[in-house]
């Protein structure tokens, strides 16, 4: 590669990649340093989407706990940057959070998964906390209305759903200014087209319709940020390279290199965008310093 790289998403023990082999995919990729990402969910929400998770997952627990990332940390603290998201909806996630940076220095909220609005009182008081502890905060947001509203009337029907819409991240910048937010998952990326209603699909294909509501809400929101990882955000710039250029060169600065897996998907569509030392230098490093100095 021609920068040192950091992963700022990927989780332990899933994938079948345990933490020595995740390093060791990490040292095949050339990247250096990886936020190792714990997933704390209920389990009846958990359980809406399985066997799935379960196949995929470390089947000692439910999602990755707090315990794999200690663990990550303790074998491997050069590689691995910890991350952690309580629930929100927990009486003492915040206090069980400031124990989390105090022993084990946790230093980012993330990833946040949960079957909930991310404008949650309770989840928009665990965000201006963060903000007071200087962790950025990573969701995945995976909640698009217009596949809701096909899909909610059937009766037995239990939908798979994470945040809200893009509203509810416009709304959750604006009222935790300090915080900065990373977004992640199909119904942040599906955003980045202006067509976005016009589908059920998590992964659209084809040309991107300009100024589409994720690009609107960048350019009013200074504190939120991209995580590019997962086949969510390699799909948003490989779809149409044209729009995917102008998207990155306008946030350039604001975008994180992430892959979520263990494959080169998201190098290959980074160099088909044949972007400028500077700007590979920033997604690949330079904005994941900034927000978590290594």
């Amino acid at each position: 590669m021609k920068h040192h790289v950091i992963d700022v998403h990927n989780h332990p023990n899933w994938h079948g990649h345990n933490l020595a082999a995740l390093v060791r995919n990490m040292d095949e990729h050339g990247i250096e340093k990886t936020w190792l990402l714990g997933w704390e969910q209920p389990r009846h929400e958990y359980d809406q989407a399985c066997p799935g998770y379960y196949v995929h997952m470390d089947p000692r627990g439910i999602g990755a706990s707090l315990d794999l990332v200690v663990q990550g940390l303790e074998r491997y603290p050069d590689r691995f940057i910890g991350g952690w998201a309580p629930d929100p909806r927990d009486r003492y996630a915040r206090a069980r959070l400031e124990a989390a940076v105090k022993i084990h220095g946790i230093r980012v909220y993330g990833e946040l998964k949960c079957r909930m609005r991310y404008d949650d009182p309770d989840a928009i008081a665990m965000y201006r906390f963060c903000g007071e502890l200087g962790l950025p905060v990573l969701f995945h947001l995976q909640c698009d209305p217009h596949t809701v509203a096909r899909q909610a009337a059937k009766r037995d029907n239990w939908l798979e759903w994470y945040g809200g819409d893009l509203a509810v991240v416009d709304t959750i910048c604006e009222l935790c200014p300090d915080t900065r937010f990373i977004g992640h998952g199909p119904g942040f990326w599906k955003e980045i087209s202006g067509d976005a209603d016009a589908t059920d699909a998590g992964y659209p294909s084809g040309p991107v319709t300009p100024d589409g509501r994720l690009t609107q809400v960048l350019r009013r929101r200074a504190n939120l940020y991209c995580d590019l990882s997962a086949g969510s955000g390699c799909n948003a710039l490989a779809r149409d390279l044209a729009h995917a250029r102008a998207f990155v060169h306008e946030f350039q600065d604001r975008i994180l290199f992430g892959r979520d897996y263990f494959d080169a998907r998201q190098f290959e569509t980074l160099d088909k965008l044949e972007l400028t030392p500077e700007t590979e230098a920033k997604i690949y490093r330079d904005n994941a310093l900034r927000l978590v100095p290594a």
